[in-house]
């Protein structure tokens, strides 16, 4: 896997909205993050464009990220925020500039799309952490700490506690994933992640509960779960039931879909749509322990 030279102070990022629109304060925190970690930042021209849900045209919010893609001065690509639409941006980008000069894409949720593209067809590492709209001063302090040390290429290593739901073991594999319904909604495009050999995270957020079975049903029937080496579930945040009970609750239903695979599965990572929304480094290796008493994730330098 390529990896981007990691930031050092003085370096310049960019932000673009290649989802939901956005407005000026709403990136207001992260500003004052970027300029206490000595970055220069440029706001890509039609960041607060507006078009119904969408930060502006397809046009628009795919140029922004051309722009990014394109500057020299830019090591780092930053997503305002999620929402819908980012997968409408990559059918309009040329990344022939990238493979040339390669940096850092951040975000989460809809950014599944573009994380899974850069890790497939352009070998290169992403970091899939929070966004300038979820930054909290008072909320989410380790997340942001976490998101900084990705960036700047410090130690990652992660402890987290035990669920019973788990299936203890050991796996060491290239860490991919992302959203639940974006991967689903990529799954039979060329754009679905190679999960072979590989360590599978997901999350998600406002499902319904039957609509999870269905896309894990999904994955599994199209053979995603057949060759990975362990399973990390994130957040399960906002999760919603119809008048009539499903019976099961998300973690249960991924439990029973995971079972018959002989991996690790580890519940409650903190990363997802929570206010603990760990960094993580996707295309990086990774060692995943689940133990009895408590459970880790790994990244190599």
């Amino acid at each position: 896997m390529i990896r981007p030279d990691y930031l050092k102070k003085g370096d310049t990022i960019g932000i673009i909205a290649p989802s939901r629109k956005i407005n000026e304060e709403d990136i207001g925190v992260f500003l004052s993050y970027s300029k206490k970690w000595g970055l220069k930042v440029k706001l890509g021209k039609h960041l607060f464009d507006a078009q119904n849900q969408f930060a502006g045209t397809d046009k628009n919010r795919a140029a922004d990220f051309q722009e990014m893609l394109d500057d020299e001065e830019v090591k780092a690509i930053i997503c305002a925020r999620g929402g819908y639409g980012a997968i409408r941006t990559l059918t309009q980008t040329d990344f022939s500039s990238f493979e040339k000069n390669p940096k850092w894409i951040a975000g989460f949720s809809d950014i599944t799309a573009i994380h899974a593209y850069t890790g497939k067809f352009l070998n290169c590492e992403s970091i899939h952490s929070l966004m300038p709209v979820n930054f909290q001063t008072d909320e989410n302090t380790e997340a942001i700490e976490s998101f900084r040390q990705a960036l700047f290429g410090e130690n990652i290593f992660y402890e987290f506690p035990y669920n019973p739901m788990n299936k203890e073991g050991k796996a060491s594999a290239e860490l991919v994933g992302g959203n639940l319904s974006i991967l689903y909604s990529l799954n039979g495009t060329p754009y679905f992640p190679d999960t072979n050999n590989k360590i599978l995270f997901i999350e998600d957020v406002d499902e319904y509960l039957y609509h999870i079975d269905r896309m894990m049903m999904n994955l599994m029937l199209s053979g995603a779960f057949n060759k990975i080496k362990g399973l990390v579930i994130g957040g399960l945040s906002g999760i919603k039931d119809n008048e009539i009970p499903f019976g099961k609750s998300a973690e249960q239903i991924i439990a029973e879909i995971t079972d018959k695979y002989d991996i690790p599965v580890a519940f409650s990572f903190p990363s997802g749509h929570i206010s603990s929304n760990k960094a993580l480094i996707f295309g990086r290796q990774v060692v995943l322990r689940v133990g009895k008493d408590n459970c880790s994730l790994s990244f190599n330098p």
